[in-house]
């Protein structure tokens, strides 16, 4: 090694090694379980007997039950940064790239199974994964608002008001949700092209001065 070159990272062997593969599998198993019966539903007993150990051994890497979910919705963060949009896009460009999440979702059923589970049933204030939802919504659509504020202030779409803007981004969001629901249901919806169809549907209005 020469001088000042970067130290490399330690490789896991052995236990560590199997420990980190079994607590992935876990992980995994969980977030199958929780988007079929839900959090209340799906329990450790059935998690730890679809990866093949005891709920023992199971509570043993995370603790809980909230701290599996913790471990859950980690890793569903980790999965999705894949649908976060370039961050050189700004304006109706950034807007236009909201359509890559529906093909995004078509390749990652389970991902999105997983959120619309989680996201119905965080409507109880006591659920362990409300905060975690209400921050991926309000983050979603604060950005969503950003880029239409941009688009407006860049002059590429028609004057709209604060208050327009953001009943705008909450019903963008309210549609694609709605839409990814019966794609779920139905595999005959077509998610890409309904969302496209609204986004285009949209934009038109914008640029004609005609928001909600």
């Amino acid at each position: 090694m020469t001088e000042g070159s970067p130290t490399p990272a330690p490789v896991a062997r052995g236990p560590y090694r199997t420990g980190i593969r079994r607590r992935e599998q876990i992980v995994a198993r969980a977030a199958e379980v929780f988007a079929e019966f839900g959090y209340a539903g799906g329990s450790i007993r059935v998690i730890a007997a679809r990866v093949g150990i005891a709920p023992a051994s199971l509570l043993q890497h995370f603790g809980s039950k909230e701290g599996l979910l913790e471990a859950v919705l980690e890793d569903w963060t980790r999965q999705t940064e894949a649908q976060r949009l370039p961050s050189d896009l700004h304006g109706l460009a950034a807007l236009e790239s909201f359509r890559s999440v529906t093909r995004f979702h078509l390749e990652h059923r389970g991902l999105l199974e997983l959120f619309l589970t989680m996201a119905a049933e965080a409507s109880s204030a006591t659920h362990p994964a409300r905060v975690f939802i209400q921050r991926r919504y309000a983050d979603g659509i604060a950005r969503q608002q950003l880029y239409l504020r941009e688009a407006r202030d860049l002059g590429e779409v028609g004057p709209m008001t604060d208050e327009q803007i953001e009943a705008e981004a909450s019903m963008s969001f309210a549609i694609l949700d709605g839409l990814e629901l019966q794609w779920l249901l139905d595999a005959r919806v077509d998610l890409v092209g309904l969302f496209d169809t609204y986004l285009d549907a949209a934009i038109s209005r914008w640029r004609a001065g005609r928001p909600l």
